[in-house]
This record gives C-alpha cells, sequence and structure tokens, in this order.
C-alpha cells in the first residue's frame, strides 16, 4: 500500500487523514490538501504505517506552523522530538 488520503472538511476545520506510507514523494501532495483547507487543520495519523525522515520533518515543520498532528504513533511521535533536538556528539 501506498498513501491514501482522506479529507474531511468542517466548515471551520478540516481533517487530513494519512493511510498507508508517507514518503518523500507524497509531501507535496500533501501541501497542496493542506493549502486547499479551510480553517484548522489537523493531520490525523491513526492509519499511518510507514514515515520515512523527511516525513517526520515535514510534520514538525507542520506542527511550527499551527497544524496538529494528531493520533500518531509513540514510535512516530518521539521520532519527531529527536529530530527537533540537536545533538551534542562529536563525529569519531
Amino acid at each position: 500500500m501506498t498513501l491514501k488520503i482522506e479529507r474531511i472538511a468542517g466548515e471551520h476545520t478540516t481533517v487530513i487523514r494519512l493511510i498507508g506510507r508517507l514518503r518523500r514523494e507524497h509531501l507535496s501532495i500533501v501541501t497542496k490538501q493542506i493549502q486547499s483547507s479551510t480553517g484548522a487543520v489537523t493531520l490525523d495519523l491513526a492509519e499511518l504505517t510507514l514515515i520515512s525522515v523527511e516525513g517526520v520533518r515535514f510534520l514538525n515543520n507542520c506542527e511550527d506552523q499551527g497544524i496538529a498532528v494528531a493520533n500518531a504513533s509513540p514510535y512516530v511521535t518521539d521520532w519527531m522530538k529527536r529530530e527537533k533536538t540537536p545533538t551534542d556528539e562529536s563525529p569519531c
């Protein structure tokens, strides 16, 4: 399965449900869905099964822009936190 996008638009909110695998090649499509949405936007990740590092960085950028990320697995939320936190490790 690749990525399936379901969009549920209300009067003042839009929920964009991402189902399947979110990879770099899907980010422009998700961006277009967000840009064409009305009101507050929420990305629902309850049925997301796989995500790339570019997808994690995209989600962090969305949150920075005020877009809610809901129902992410603990693995994804931990990964998002790690991507936001700079590491102090020096290469050997």
